[in-house]
This record gives C-alpha cells, sequence and structure tokens, in this order.
C-alpha cells in the first residue's frame, strides 16, 4: 500500500479506473512517484487501462522516464499490452528507444502477438535467427497450452532420450509391487505424502531434442545431484516451481552446475545479452516453455510434463545436494 503523502494510498495492482486516477491526480497525488520508489505510468502501462494511462501520461514531465532501466512502453509491450502501448506511443513514448540488451520496445514487439504495434522505420527487422525463435515459441508454447503447474519440478535435458536419462540416474523403473501401488495413490493424492516418501519416485520421457525428467509434486529433478549427472557432456535446464515463492530455475553443462536460482519466465534484466532479453519476452511468465526452449526441446504436447511419462522411475537413496 502508497504512503499516504503521495496520494496514491490504497492502490494496489488495478490502475484501470481512470477517473479515479485522474481524481487523485486533480487532488494532489505525485504523478511521477507511487510508494516512494515506483513510477505510476509504469504500473499503468502492465495493470491499468489505455484511459489510465493516457491520463497519467500527460501529467509526467517526461513520457520515456526510467524504472529499472526501461520505459513503461518496454513494459507494456513485455507485458502484452498493446492498446496500452498504443496509448503510450500517441502520448509521445519513443518505440524504437533502445534498451535491455539493445533490443527497442518496437523491435521487439516484431517477435510477439502484435507485430504491427508500430508503424516500422526502414531498415527496421528481426535477424533469421530472431525470427525462427519467434516461430518456435509461438508453436512451443502452442504445444503446452495453459495448465497448472505449480508444485512441479523438471529437468529438461539437450541431447538424451529417456533410457539415457535413466541410466545415468542409475534409475530403476517403477513396473509392478508395492511401490507402483504407492506411486498409484501418490498420482491421485500427492500432497498426501511426506516429501521424503515421495522425491524418490520421478518420471521421463523422450521428446524432440532431448528428454524431460518430471516430479508433478516436488522438486527432486531440479537437485543439484540430479542435474549433475543428467548433464554429463550436455546442457540441463532444471526447474521446480515452488507455490511458495515462484519459479525456481537453474542451468547445468557438463556436470557443473553453472546457474541457481534464476527466474524463468520472468523478465529480462538490465544486464541480460541480445538473446536472453528476447527468450524472456518470448517466454514471459511461461516457465515451463522457458525452461524447455533453453535446452533445445521441441514438446508437441505437454505429457512430458503432467504425465504419463514414458516410464516411472526409482532414483538412488543418496544425497543429491551434495556435488
Amino acid at each position: 500500500m502508497a504512503a499516504a503523502s503521495d496520494g496514491w494510498a490504497g492502490m494496489g495492482w488495478d490502475w484501470t479506473d481512470a477517473d479515479d486516477i485522474r481524481r487523485r491526480l486533480d487532488q494532489g497525488a505525485d504523478p511521477e512517484s507511487w510508494n516512494r520508489r515506483m513510477r505510476p505510468l509504469h504500473r499503468a502501462a502492465v495493470y491499468g487501462s489505455p484511459e489510465a494511462v493516457t491520463e497519467l501520461a500527460r501529467r509526467v514531465a517526461d513520457v520515456d522516464a526510467l524504472e529499472n532501466g526501461v520505459t513503461a512502453l518496454w513494459e507494456a509491450v513485455l507485458s502484452r499490452k498493446p492498446a496500452n502501448a498504443r496509448a503510450l506511443a500517441a502520448a509521445g513514448a519513443d518505440p524504437w528507444r533502445p534498451s535491455l540488451g539493445g533490443w527497442s520496445p518496437g523491435r521487439l514487439s516484431l517477435a510477439g502477438p502484435t507485430p504491427q504495434l508500430f508503424p516500422v522505420p526502414e531498415g527496421v527487422s528481426l535477424s533469421d535467427t530472431e525470427r525462427a525463435a519467434a516461430q518456435e515459441a509461438h508453436r512451443l508454447t502452442t504445444a503446452l497450452g495453459e495448465f497448472y503447474y505449480d508444485g512441479t519440478g523438471l529437468a529438461c535435458v539437450a541431447g538424451i532420450d529417456a533410457a539415457e536419462a535413466v541410466r545415468r540416474l542409475q534409475a530403476t523403473p517403477v513396473v509392478d509391487g508395492e511401490l507402483l501401488d504407492v506411486l498409484k495413490e501418490m498420482l491421485e493424492e500427492p500432497h498426501a505424502y511426506d516429501m521424503d516418501e515421495s522425491q524418490h519416485i520421478v518420471g521421463v520421457t523422450s521428446v524432440p531434442g532431448g528428454c524431460v525428467v518430471t516430479q508433478p509434486w516436488g522438486y527432486a529433478p531440479q537437485m543439484p545431484g540430479v542435474l549433475a549427472q543428467l548433464s554429463a557432456g550436455t546442457l540441463c535446464y532444471g526447474l521446480y516451481a515452488n507455490p511458495k515463492s515462484g519459479n525456481q530455475g537453474s542451468i547445468a553443462r557438463h556436470g557443473t552446475i553453472e546457474g541457481w536460482d534464476l527466474h524463468p519466465g520472468g523478465g529480462p534484466g538490465e544486464n541480460d545479452t541480445s538473446e536472453q532479453v528476447l527468450a524472456s519476452y518470448l517466454y514471459h511468465l511461461n516457465a515451463v516453455a522457458y525452461a524447455c526452449a533453453f535446452a533445445g526441446l521441441r514438446l508437441i504436447d505437454r505429457r512430458a510434463v503432467t504425465g504419463p511419462p514414458d516410464v516411472w522411475v526409482e532414483l538412488p537413496r543418496r544425497d543429491y545436494w551434495s556435488l
């Protein structure tokens, strides 16, 4: 909640009410500051209506002012809010101003669902590589569709199939016996079991480009010891969709953990490369697709993630947190 002194007390995530915003501004609300550290125009660009954006845009000193290194127009494009982006451009925001990774909001929009968002200057276009990445992102996200995956753990592994993943993990297929009965019960009520009881069971599925190790109820696939084994001689992206703290990503290459506590599906960072910025845009708020794409996996549906997998296996009981 905002401090009363800036005129935005009580404002949260909803910035769609242009009449309320106009009233606040007329009564002295600060158009340049919300909660003493954020810019109202940036909030409206993502969470507001075109009318609210227009009202704020005409009150600020600079419609292209930066917050965390980006303009409000950049935020509108990244968040797939084309009407808000058009309102900002109409208010004077520059679609072609370079931003993160050398991308401008306008050129970034060429890779998204609204490539005709702004009139494109002569000579501005996507490279063949960027265009191919955008096409694959559209195909992959469409193939996966929308589904609930909170609590799911994944390891997306490049270049090896399910059989090789099982071999590397020294895992045992679950085919019959008491463990199979337990697995069936877990699938029906995964949270009825303590994590220590269910952590050692994962599913493995071959997909175009590699394989996916999945656990619909836990983080086991992205434990460091699992990623290290899977990534020998190749690349692996781990994901745990933590219901408490959000999506957590990790990168393993040639048996070594290269990145940890990453934020797949989140926005790009100020120091990201051009390729990283594009990937963050193409897979914004889609952590599963981001993880798959990072490893070069070309899933044709979401079965490898949600099940049933090609094979359920039991991992050996060992410490997977110490490398």
